[in-house]
């Protein structure tokens, strides 16, 4: 059975840093990433990374703030966040797919249960 597990979510202030991970069990993927949720929107890409580090990010503000790695030998995929701003808070979910990294939700085959991150002003 495949699990996506992620951890490391709460609540920081504004200007602070968090650092998620998702684990996989039952099977490896060739993409990793990560969406957002905030409440009443829809579920919004953050960034990917393939099982050769290729990475893409849904903006340049983010990738100039938030970072995608993972580690392949334990299935792990990571997102460190810096410079936390309230408007990033949301439930933030893992995703995967043995396909290409994109930034569309539908092309993401499993997701984990997602993890609240919390940023007071």
């Amino acid at each position: 059975q495949v699990q996506l597990v992620e951890s490391g979510g709460g609540l920081v202030q504004a200007g602070g840093s968090l650092r998620l991970s998702c684990a996989a069990s039952g099977r490896t993927f060739y993409t990793m990433g990560w969406f957002r949720q905030a409440p009443g929107k829809e579920r919004d890409f953050v960034a990917a990374i393939t099982w050769s580090g290729g990475r893409l990010y849904s903006t340049d503000s983010l990738k100039g703030r938030f970072t995608i790695s993972r580690d392949n030998a334990k299935i792990t995929v990571y997102l460190q966040m810096n410079s936390l701003k309230p408007e990033d808070t949301a439930v933030y979910y893992c995703a995967a797919t043995g396909g290409t990294a994109t930034r569309l939700v539908g092309d993401y085959d499993y997701w984990g249960q997602g993890t609240q991150v919390t940023v007071s002003s």
